[in-house]
């Protein structure tokens, strides 16, 4: 009897031209690390008196559809978890192509993300996933991935795939060697870690339906947060944060001409840390920073890809 083993899993995914109902064609291959995206159903006790001390049987609760991919950025899948992000892009250009993705869009496209375990063989289809929010860290070293929350409607089990033979992508990965921080426009020193949080807050649509699954999730008011951790070594930041004045934070990956990753947040708003000394060693203080709508552009963030691909 085979059994089951992450190295060989699969990940397939194709946007819905309608919510819950998955594509026939049109999957790629998706690289991830790690997935919790799954369904559960759990059990109600019975309440019920009259029948002795041994309880009676439970009773099935709503189904729930929801998880999280662990994936990496590179330079042509991440587009596909952006625009799940952030709704379609704006592409221009011939060679390289510049994929823009911008936030405040009011609908969000739904995806079909197939989970494949070919050795038992179980092929599970989630239709009906948007992306809840999306989340990455910047450091010195290590693996640079992200992760993508998901709220889907329900799971489909079979035996074999319906995502067809998926597409497969050139797997070029940005790594935290590649990045940078720019403060408005100039670049930021003395960062040690960095943290960036997109969330669109979904609103999930729990109508009374026969199968126990949701009607939709819908984006609510969106949401952009972080950390950055930094070396004391001035003042600018922390008069930022007493003035209460925003500024702009651009986070940059760069491979080349054709092919880059720059996220900015607009209106970038610091809050007043606690400076520490915690010893001999160096002081660092802790900015947890909230983005809001900018005045020009008139909105909170931008994310741009650029690559060789056509579109998305």
């Amino acid at each position: 009897m085979a059994r089951a083993q992450g190295a060989r899993a699969q990940m397939a995914l194709a946007y819905e031209t309608v919510y819950g109902t998955p594509p026939v064609t049109g999957f790629r291959l998706m690289p991830f690390a790690r997935t919790t995206l799954g369904s559960e159903q759990p059990l109600l006790e019975s309440e019920l008196l009259g029948y002795g001390r041994d309880p009676l049987a439970p009773i099935k609760d709503a189904v729930t559809a929801d998880g999280e991919v662990v994936i990496p950025i590179d330079v042509e899948a991440f587009g596909f978890w952006l625009k799940a992000a952030f709704g379609q892009p704006v592409t221009s250009g011939t060679t390289p192509k510049t994929h823009t993705f911008q936030s405040g869009n009011w609908t969000l496209p739904s995806m079909a993300i197939e989970t494949a375990m070919p050795e038992v063989p179980r092929f599970a289809m989630y239709s009906g996933c948007v992306l809840d929010q999306l989340t990455w860290q910047m450091q010195r070293s290590g693996l640079l991935t992200a992760t993508a929350r998901l709220v889907a409607q329900g799971e489909a089990i079979a035996a074999a795939t319906a995502a067809g033979t998926p597409a497969a992508l050139g797997l070029q990965r940005f790594g935290h060697f590649n990045g940078t921080v720019k403060r408005n426009g100039s670049s930021l020193g003395n960062v040690v870690s960095a943290e960036i949080t997109y969330s669109n807050n979904l609103d999930r649509i729990e109508t009374i339906r026969g199968d126990g699954r949701i009607d939709g999730a819908d984006p609510a008011m969106a949401a952009l947060s972080g950390r950055i951790e930094v070396r004391f070594s001035d003042t600018a930041l922390i008069t930022q944060a007493i003035d209460g004045t925003p500024c702009e934070l651009e986070f940059n990956y760069s491979l080349g001409a054709n092919a880059s990753f720059t996220f900015t947040a607009h209106a970038v708003y610091l809050p007043r840390p606690r400076i520490e000394i915690a010893g001999p060693q160096g002081v660092q203080a802790t900015f947890d920073w909230m983005a809001a709508k900018a005045t020009s552009p008139a909105r909170m963030c931008t994310a741009v890809l650029i690559n060789t691909l056509a579109g998305y």
